[in-house]
C-alpha cells in the first residue's frame, strides 16, 4: 500500500514506504554521486594519490578541514551553478533552499522538485563554519556516518559505484571551493 508521510515530499509521496530510501537513490542525481563505490584495489590507491591533500582537524565539538582544498578563493556565482546542476552537485535534490522556490516554479526543467531529504539550506553559513561546510562537501560521513549525503570529493572505500566512476571525485576541488563559496553566502 503506498502511505504518503510528510519526511518524503511530494515526489516520493506515490512510493511504499519502505522503498522511499530506495527511491532517493534513484533521483536525477547521478548515480556515482549516491553510491558509495568498493574499494577497488590499486585503481583507487592510483586514483586516491591524485587527489588534493587535505587535513581534517578534530576538535571536540567539531571536525572541519580549515583550508582551501586549491589556495584560491572560491566563486559563488559558479558555485550555484555546480550546486543546482543535475550532472555535478545536484545539491537540490536532496535539499531545499528558499531563494529557489519561485525558480523552480518558472524553471522546473532546471531547478526540479526540491528535496526535503537532507536539511534546508537556509541560513547554513550560520550554523556551520567554512571549515565544517568544507568537510560536509568533501565526506559528510565524517561528521554524520548515517548519512546518505555523498562523498563529493573522495574515491576509496565507497560502494557500489559504476565501472565508469570508479577512481573519480564527483567534484574537483575547485568546484568544492565554488559550492562552498555560495553556501557562505547563505545567512
Amino acid at each position: 500500500m503506498c502511505t504518503p508521510f510528510s519526511g518524503r515530499g511530494k515526489a516520493f509521496a506515490w512510493l511504499p514506504a519502505g522503498l522511499f530510501s530506495v527511491a532517493v537513490l534513484v533521483t536525477p542525481l547521478t548515480f556515482a554521486s549516491l553510491l558509495y563505490a568498493a574499494d577497488s584495489g590499486d585503481k583507487s590507491r592510483e586514483a586516491e594519490s591524485s587527489l588534493v591533500s587535505f587535513e581534517i582537524i578534530d576538535n571536540i565539538h567539531s571536525k572541519a578541514i580549515p583550508k582551501s582544498l586549491t589556495g584560491k578563493k572560491g566563486n559563488p556565482k559558479r558555485g550555484e551553478v555546480v550546486m543546482i546542476n543535475r550532472k555535478l552537485g545536484n545539491c537540490l535534490a536532496c535539499h531545499h533552499l528558499s531563494r529557489f522556490d519561485e525558480k523552480a516554479k518558472a524553471l522546473p526543467n532546471k531547478y526540479g522538485d526540491m528535496g526535503e531529504v537532507g536539511p534546508p539550506l537556509d541560513a547554513v553559513a550560520e550554523r556551520y563554519d567554512a571549515g565544517q561546510l568544507r568537510l560536509l562537501l568533501v565526506d559528510a560521513k565524517e561528521v554524520f556516518p548515517d548519512t546518505i549525503m555523498p562523498a563529493f570529493y573522495k574515491v576509496k572505500g565507497l560502494h557500489r559505484v559504476l565501472p565508469d566512476y570508479e577512481g573519480k571525485p564527483i567534484l574537483e576541488p575547485q568546484d568544492i571551493e565554488d559550492v562552498l563559496s555560495f553556501l557562505l553566502t547563505l545567512k
